[in-house]
């Protein structure tokens, strides 16, 4: 049996993370991200038959995408690995979709990068592959860049990896790319399932990731502005606080905990501002704040918004109050015990602080009553 060329990195007792990578790619793709979640995690790159160290032999003409999925568990099971997590980009993350729906067993978690269930009609594929196995892969060199990355952007070590790959096996890839289609069956993966999206992906565009998002239970889907079909290598660190955030279950119950008590209209604009300066920010808000704190069943969320109000009185944060007394709302308090807890803020927080609250409360409530009427 011949392996899947591998790489593995992080401490062999963390849980298992397999990161699959794009046609015409290597596990250099990675090269960024993986260090770091190899900090909690045992980190697992593998390289697509053909590409980087793998041989071509494993995969031949009419390949399918479940084929290079058996590859990878050949890979898991030779290292011991019966269940784990798994990330994967484009091709890579079509595998991930294969595994999670034919072999739930073994997927813990599943993020899916700038990737399908369909990658459009299968006839382009198709000549693509027998081109390549007439040409080499020569003629596709000079639209890679194109295809990958956003413009004024490059990595060259990843072209390389491009033009160095083996004809066959590409052309083995392309078959698969052109047979997959796994949209009926979406609605069958019941790991936790994060999309990431690059803005800029004329390859995969985001309506293709949100395809994937309405059809799998739970799922969750990030944009990531200024990336195109290689997220990770253009944009790392922005792909480094999704991972974590999803990989991590304080995050996932966080960010379902904020929806719940701000509202999806707030959490979606919050989410499409985000940018990669900001990632690590959201990320944080939505693993300790809420994932932390507001998951914490000590206190009720009724509790939580009368001291949550009462704080942000206390420092003069009124455009967060304002949204903190619609949440407020949500976790039940009553108008008389919004206007309670206010009250109250005079005598410890001071008047003057006070009559500013109430007067960003008495506009949201006004607002509230508008719209029920």
């Amino acid at each position: 049996m011949t392996l899947l060329d591998h790489l593995s990195e992080g401490p062999s007792s963390a849980p298992p993370l397999l990161l699959g990578p794009s046609l015409g790619t290597s596990y250099a793709l990675w090269d960024t991200v993986a260090p770091e979640l190899s900090v909690r995690h045992r980190v697992i790159r593998w390289n697509l038959p053909g590409h980087g160290g793998s041989a071509p032999d494993p995969i031949g003409p009419g390949a399918t995408v479940g084929d290079l999925a058996g590859l990878v568990l050949e890979l898991a099971d030779a290292l011991g690995l019966d269940r784990f997590a798994y990330a994967g980009v484009s091709l890579g993350g079509a595998v991930g979709l294969h595994l999670a729906v034919h072999h739930p067993d073994r997927v813990a978690s599943l993020a899916v990068l700038c990737s399908a269930a369909r990658f459009g009609d299968g006839g382009p594929w198709r000549e693509r592959a027998a081109r390549v196995r007439a040409e080499g892969l020569g003629w596709l060199l000079e639209s890679a860049p194109q295809r990958w990355f956003t413009p004024g952007f490059t990595v060259p070590g990843l072209l390389r990896d491009h033009r160095e790959a083996d004809p066959g096996a590409y052309a083995a890839c392309c078959d698969a790319l052109a047979a997959f289609d796994l949209r009926d069956r979406l609605g069958e993966i019941t790991a936790p399932t994060l999309l990431v999206a690059g803005r800029e992906d004329p390859a995969t565009p985001p309506a293709r990731l949100r395809e994937i998002a309405d059809a799998v239970p739970g799922a969750a889907l990030t944009e990531i502005p200024g990336a195109s079909h290689l997220a990770p290598a253009e944009r790392p660190e922005a792909v480094l606080a999704a991972l974590r955030g999803h990989l991590d279950g304080n995050a996932r119950r966080g960010m379902a905990v904020r929806r719940e008590v701000l509202g999806d209209a707030h959490v979606d604009r919050a989410q499409q501002r985000q940018t990669p300066f900001t990632a690590g920010f959201q990320d944080f808000i939505s693993r300790y704040a809420w994932g932390e704190i507001w998951t914490d069943p000590t206190l009720s969320r009724r509790e939580r918004s009368m001291i949550t109000l009462t704080a942000l009185v206390a420092h003069g944060h009124y455009e967060e109050l304002a949204m903190h007394v619609r949440a407020a709302r949500r976790n039940g308090l009553t108008p008389d015990e919004i206007g309670a807890v206010l009250l109250q803020t005079a005598v410890y927080c001071g008047v003057p602080a006070a009559n500013s609250a109430f007067a960003a409360a008495q506009r949201v409530l006004a607002e509230e009553d508008g719209a029920g009427g």
